[in-house]
């Protein structure tokens, strides 16, 4: 009798204690941290986001999902009961989420709700007190200081400090016959003057498509904020220009990727751009979905390295030949031949497009030189793969920040070591995950949207300060007009720009 007494009061115990580990294990509304710039009225972005990470009832983080349909986001203005907003919420597995949301016109004083089971989160409802701008909205922060207050912008970027530290000063006068003389006939250059906060461009060249990119967004800054007046030259092509010449004087020519033979001074890629500009628009990778499908977790992920791309550069092609000698360790193939004429025995046969959210069911992604620098490598840091970085004379804005063995593995440019550098994340698969964590905080960090138009601004106006002749509107520049918005006028409450 005594016996049962104890087995009943033991099985009590275990139902206790179970109940009460669920309930601690259960999110809590309360505890539950929101945080990020999408909760704050004075940052204009073209797609709004802040983060959840979710809590336990004893204040511990979440470190796995809680399932994707855990929290509900519900965004209304109080003036205006027809708010058009696309909101999405990313579960990123790993505790966390990352909310986006797209206003398509301007409102007061949103209300943003985050619900957990019907009960509000955090410090919910979040109130954006004031106008709150949607993307097409023209309306300039005058003061550029107080917009890079407001952003939250880094004092300095260190790519822009090394880049114009080879110019003591610049003179648009001088440039606009110096750099037309010396590139305008074999390169493809777009002249801007930003006057007024008013965008005006000349081209230069036969292939002037990529124009397109620049111009949206520096139309999409200067709705944002007043830029200082200032003229350069934008390089539409895939290299840069500038060669590192000890004896001449540099001409300043802004290009998209740079390399340790040139001084072109470096702009965020035009794919990485377009992509900010477009988030829950017409593009559907960019730096917030890739965080929303990053596969199954580490442990669940295939031990082998992948890499799919075209052959636009010799080692892809050694690459590939070295997958098919070592399909256990590497699977990589091409899905387009352009540039070699290919032989099928040695590199085929071609394979069809994955996608890219896909390629991270892989624990190792490869990144290897293109034309020039690879510009899927934001993308592939966002997600929790780890990279294996080319060794590689080009580089994007950002790569200085990235260091290796910290962000991601490095591999020598002849390929040589990369299976020895394989081999080495399947031994040390702690180390290898470890890595991967790294990289996809920094490109959470440094990568975002908010963090592409500090890096443009500053880098403007960094620029401008180096002009020692008034940036000047020549002639045949034409303007780049804002684009109208019928649909959803925008009423700006600033101060308008002076003129």
């Amino acid at each position: 009798n005594m016996l049962r007494k104890l087995l009943l009061l033991l099985m009590l115990c275990i139902i206790f204690m179970t109940r009460r580990s669920k309930a601690a294990a259960a999110p809590s509304a309360s505890q539950t941290l929101i945080w990020g710039p999408g909760l704050e009225t004075n940052i204009f972005l073209p797609a709004r986001f802040f983060f959840i990470q979710t809590v336990d009832s004893t204040g511990r983080n979440f470190t796995t999902s809680p399932g994707e349909k855990t929290f509900e986001v519900k965004i209304t203005s109080p003036t205006d009961p027809y708010a058009r907003i696309w909101i999405q919420i990313l579960d990123r597995n790993d505790g966390s989420f990352l909310v986006r949301y797209r206003m398509y016109a301007s409102y007061t004083d949103l209300h943003v709700q985050i619900l957990l089971k019907d009960k509000l989160v955090g410090k919910s409802p979040y109130v954006l007190k004031g106008a709150v701008y949607h993307e097409s909205c023209d309306c300039p922060e005058p003061s550029g200081a107080l917009w890079e207050k407001n952003m939250h912008c880094p004092a300095s970027f260190s790519q822009i400090e090394s880049d114009l530290s080879v110019f003591p000063s610049v003179d648009p006068d001088h440039n606009t016959h110096e750099i037309l003389k010396r590139f305008g006939k074999r390169h493809s250059l777009c002249h801007y003057t930003i006057k007024n906060n008013q965008v005006y461009i000349k081209t230069h060249g036969e292939h002037v498509g990529f124009r397109i990119f620049m111009d949206a967004f520096l139309l999409s800054l200067t709705r944002k904020v007043k830029v200082p007046d200032i003229e350069f030259f934008v390089n539409l092509g895939d290299w840069p220009l500038e060669k590192r010449r000890a004896s001449e004087k540099p001409s300043p020519v802004f290009s998209w990727c740079g390399s340790n033979d040139t001084q072109d001074i470096v702009m965020p890629t035009y794919d990485l751009t377009e992509s900010v500009l477009e988030t829950m628009g017409r593009v559907s990778l960019d730096m917030m979905s890739v965080q929303g499908h990053t596969g199954p977790v580490w442990e669940q992920k295939i031990s082998k390295a992948f890499w799919r791309g075209r052959d636009s550069r010799k080692e892809r092609l050694e690459l590939v030949k070295l997958a098919r000698a070592n399909p256990d360790m590497l699977d990589a193939a091409f899905t387009n031949f352009f540039f070699f004429k290919h032989d099928e025995s040695l590199y085929g046969p071609l394979v069809k497009h994955v996608s890219f959210f896909d390629f991270f069911k892989y624990k190792y992604q490869i990144n290897v030189d293109g034309t020039v620098a690879a510009y899927r490598l934001p993308y592939l840091l966002a997600g929790d793969s780890a990279v294996f970085k080319h060794d590689s004379i080009y580089y994007e804005h950002f790569y200085k920040q990235l260091q290796p063995w910290v962000h991601y593995i490095p591999f020598k440019a002849d390929l040589s070591d990369l299976l020895e550098k394989i081999q080495w994340a399947r031994d040390h698969d702690e180390e290898a995950k470890q890595i991967a964590l790294a990289g996809q905080q920094f490109a959470r960090t440094h990568l975002m949207g908010d963090s592409i138009f500090c890096y443009y601004f500053k880098l403007f106006q960094k620029y401008a300060e180096l002009q020692v002749t008034e940036p000047k509107v020549r002639d045949g520049m034409e303007l780049v007009e804002q684009p109208k918005d019928e649909l959803f006028p925008c009423y700006c409450a600033r101060k308008k720009v002076a003129l």
